[in-house]
Order: structure tokens, then C-alpha cells, then sequence
């Protein structure tokens, strides 16, 4: 690929193009796709890191409510995720078979699917945050000054429901640029309106931790604004009409059905998180804290990898629909390499800057030392989260969604949880314990889901 053609196709991929991804070259198609993917989740993660630096400053305190909130958002997300997985897929298939129309008509179901899934989220968000952070072990400021941030969290969650779920219908469609424009817009509104919120600037009262939120809800409810707006006006593959707009139960059925495998897998991840959370937070707001501050810190530097994988997801799945599993397969591999290869790059600078990283947000030496640690833990087998991720967004892209749940119920409830709380509590080693059991089921998982991924079953599901 010449200079020429390279930048020729960087400016493709950032404005969105139409190629069919089911024939032009491979190499090409993940250029495109996991460009703006990439850059799309990277803002995502500049946002977290930004929301916590600002939070930081308030105190320890404050960044716990952030964690200890996040575990609950986290089942928020499963679902969202685990929904969007399938979104993607049947998208991404329709799109693969020609079909644009029912692909169109998949998008806005999903939408009614989001709008019901989020009341029960904002029903305990309102009326039972202290209970909630109660149950997690928060601490006596956490339960006075922090619970408002859950509320408002909690309380808007539809914003965060439709933001995923929409991205999700424009990168199956291989509208990649269109979600990395919504992000992009979402979170530059996210971190303009942060300090604003949290230090008051103006006639703008200073809300503390309740403003990290108030702005949140603000910089997503205005991307999904943006979102419907571009549906309408329709993308380089898919657009919405208004004839599609009435409720058809049967591809809403169909749906639900194979995201329950997404919404499962995510569902053990994320409750996982919750109970290694609980775990963590016997040994006080600062290592949850630190913590905090570290997986701000992973997702951050992941983002490039899941951005390549989410390419894998829509590749996977138009080219099933096209009738190329060799293809499909090819992209996996491809994918893989450059993430394993991007990884072992940020583990070694996890491995020799971890505190100077952890330091960037904090100034607490405790703090410091424990978000390191964890850093410097993971950076030890960083590489095969690469291998993990492009695998099972090739089992999700195909529709194969309860393979990965099924590979998460054994590696995170079996194995994960209660080795975190042996090493952790039971033989006493601390948040270190709980930190080298996270590693250790988290490489067996990714080693698993690669070998069952040679095995080629996931191509013969039908969706």
C-alpha cells in the first residue's frame, strides 16, 4: 500500500466510506472499519480518564463513589452490550445479504428494546441508591455526599442504552464513521462540561461529585440526539423511514433471542467485576480508589484493540451473510496479530512507568501504589487480551453469542471470584491476591476462547 493510497483510504475511513466489505481487499476493509472504530472508543476512554482526573481532585472518597457506582453501571452495560452484540450481527448480516431494508427495520426495534430495558435501571437508580451503595461497603461520605451521583447516573441510563445500541446498528451496517462522529461529539461535550459542572463556573453552582454526572447525562442525551437525527438522514448503508417505525414483535423476538447469549456473557463479566469490587472494598476507599484509577486506566489503552475488534464483529458477520466463511476467518487472524502486537507495546510501558501513570490522577501514595501494582500485574500477560477479544467478537459477530457466556461462567464465577477471594482474604494476601487472581483467569480465558475459536463451529450458525 503506497503513501498515497494510504492516506487516500485514512481519509475514507474518517469520513465513511461505502466499499462492500465483503469484497474489497481484507487489509483494506479492517483499515477502514477499525480506524474510526478506534478513534471512536478512544475519545470514549479520554472522557473516563478526564472524569476521573477532575473527580480526583475532590478526593478518594469521590473516586470510590465513581468505582462503586460503576459496578452497577457495569450490569447496565452488560445488557447494553450484550444487546448491541446482537444489533451488530443482524445488522451486519442483512447488510451482507442485500437486505437494507430489514436491516433498517432491525435498528428501530432494537430502539423500543432500549427504552424498556432502561426503567427498571432508572426505577433503583432514583429510589435506591444508598441501599445499593450500602450493599457494596461505600463508606459514611460515599453514603451522604456521593449517593446524588448515583441517581443521576442511574436515573438517566437511557441515554447510555441508546448510545450503544445505535452505535451498534451504524457499525453493522459499516457506518463506522458515523459512531465515531456521535463519540466524538457526545464525550468533547463530556469533558467541557465536567470541570464545569464539578467546580461551578459562573452562574453555575459547584455540584462536587454530582456534577461529574449531571454532565455525563448532558454530553450522551445530546450524541443520542445526534444519533436519531443521523438515522433519518440516513448513512453511506442504512437509513431509518417512517414506515419502519411501527413495532414488529417477531424481529423484536428474534432480537432478544440472540442477545440473551450477549446479555449473559456480559451479565457474568460485569457481576464478577461487582463481587471482585466487594472484595476490594474490605481493604478500604483506597484500593478501590486505586482500582478505579487503574481500569480507567486499562480501558484507555485497550480502546485500539476493541476498536480492531469491533472491525472483526462487522467483517465476521457481513461476510457470513455473503457467503465467504474463509474470509470471515481470515479477519480474525489478521486482526489478532496487530493486537497482539499493540499490546505488548503498552504492557512494557505498564511494566516501567505504572506510577507515573497512577500519579497523573492522584497524589495520594497509597493510592498510588496500589493502581500501579495492579498495572504492573497485568502487564505481565496484556498480550493475550488481544487474542480474547478478537475471538469472541468473531463468536458475537456470527451470532454465536452463548458460546462466550458460557466460556465467561466458568472463568469468571468458577475460577475468578473465588480465587480472588482466597488469595485475597483467605490466605491474606491483600488486594494483591485479588489482583493476581484477576490475571491469571483473565490469560486462562483468553487461551480458551482461541483454542475453541479454531474449532469453526461459529460458522455454521444462522441468524
Amino acid at each position: 500500500m503506497t503513501r498515497a493510497s494510504l492516506w487516500d483510504d485514512l481519509k475514507k475511513a474518517l469520513a465513511g466510506s461505502e466499499a462492500d466489505y465483503t469484497e474489497v481487499s481484507l487489509r483494506k476493509a479492517i483499515f477502514l472499519l477499525s480506524i474510526p472504530m478506534i478513534l471512536e472508543l478512544v475519545l470514549e476512554s479520554v472522557f473516563a480518564v478526564v472524569d476521573i482526573y477532575f473527580v480526583g481532585k475532590i478526593g478518594a472518597s469521590a473516586v470510590a463513589t465513581v468505582g462503586l457506582t460503576e459496578t452497577y453501571l457495569f450490569l447496565l452495560y452488560s445488557v447494553a452490550m450484550g444487546l448491541s452484540f446482537s444489533v451488530t450481527a443482524i445488522v451486519a448480516r442483512r447488510i451482507g445479504e442485500k437486505e437494507k431494508d430489514k436491516a433498517a427495520i432491525a435498528a428501530i426495534q432494537s430502539i423500543w428494546i432500549a427504552i424498556i430495558s432502561s426503567i427498571p435501571f432508572a426505577i433503583a437508580g432514583i429510589f435506591y441508591s444508598k441501599e445499593l451503595l450500602t450493599l457494596m461497603g461505600a463508606d459514611e461520605w460515599v453514603l451522604n455526599e456521593g449517593f446524588h451521583y448515583m441517581q443521576w447516573m442511574l436515573g438517566g441510563n437511557l441515554v447510555i442504552v441508546l448510545l450503544f445500541l445505535i452505535n451498534a446498528v451504524f457499525r453493522g451496517a459499516g457506518d463506522a464513521a458515523i459512531s465515531m462522529r456521535v463519540l466524538w461529539i457526545a464525550n468533547g461535550f463530556n469533558i467541557i462540561l465536567d470541570p464545569i459542572f464539578i467546580f461551578g463556573w459562573g452562574p453555575i453552582p459547584a455540584f462536587g461529585i454530582t456534577g461529574a454526572a449531571i454532565a455525563t447525562n448532558i454530553g450522551r442525551g445530546i450524541g443520542v440526539l445526534f444519533q436519531l437525527w443521523l438515522l433519518f438522514q440516513g448513512g453511506k448503508h442504512i437509513k431509518i423511514l417512517v414506515s419502519h417505525l411501527k413495532i414488529e414483535w417477531e424481529t423484536i423476538s428474534g432480537i432478544l433471542i440472540t442477545s440473551l447469549g450477549g446479555i449473559g456473557q456480559m451479565v457474568v463479566g460485569m457481576t464478577s467485576w461487582i463481587f471482585i469490587m466487594r472484595i476490594l472494598s474490605e481493604f478500604g476507599s483506597q484500593t478501590v480508589a486505586g482500582a478505579t484509577i487503574a481500569l480507567r486506566t486499562m480501558m484507555f489503552t485497550l480502546m485500539p484493540s476493541w476498536g480492531m475488534s469491533n472491525a472483526v464483529a462487522t467483517l465476521v458477520g457481513q461476510n457470513l451473510g455473503a457467503g465467504k466463511p474463509d474470509r470471515a476467518e481470515q479477519s480474525v487472524w489478521y486482526t489478532g496479530f496487530c493486537n497482539m502486537g499493540y499490546l505488548i507495546i503498552v504492557s512494557i510501558i505498564y511494566y516501567f512507568f505504572s506510577e507515573n501513570i497512577i500519579g497523573i490522577f492522584t497524589d495520594d501514595p497509597l493510592v498510588i501504589k496500589i493502581g500501579s501494582e495492579w498495572l504492573r500485574i497485568v502487564s505481565y500477560s496484556y498480550f493475550i487480551y488481544a487474542w480474547w477479544m478478537a475471538a469472541s467478537q468473531a463468536f458475537n459477530g456470527a451470532g454465536d453469542t452463548m458460546t462466550p457466556t458460557k466460556i465467561n461462567v466458568i472463568f469468571f464465577w468458577i475460577i475468578q471470584i473465588p480465587l480472588a477471594y482466597t488469595l485475597g482474604k483467605y490466605l491474606h494476601f491483600g488486594y494483591s491476591g485479588v489482583f493476581w487472581a484477576m490475571m491469571l483467569s483473565e490469560t486462562s480465558v483468553g487461551i480458551y476462547t482461541l483454542w475453541l475459536f479454531t474449532k469453526g463451529k461459529w460458522k455454521e450458525i444462522k441468524v
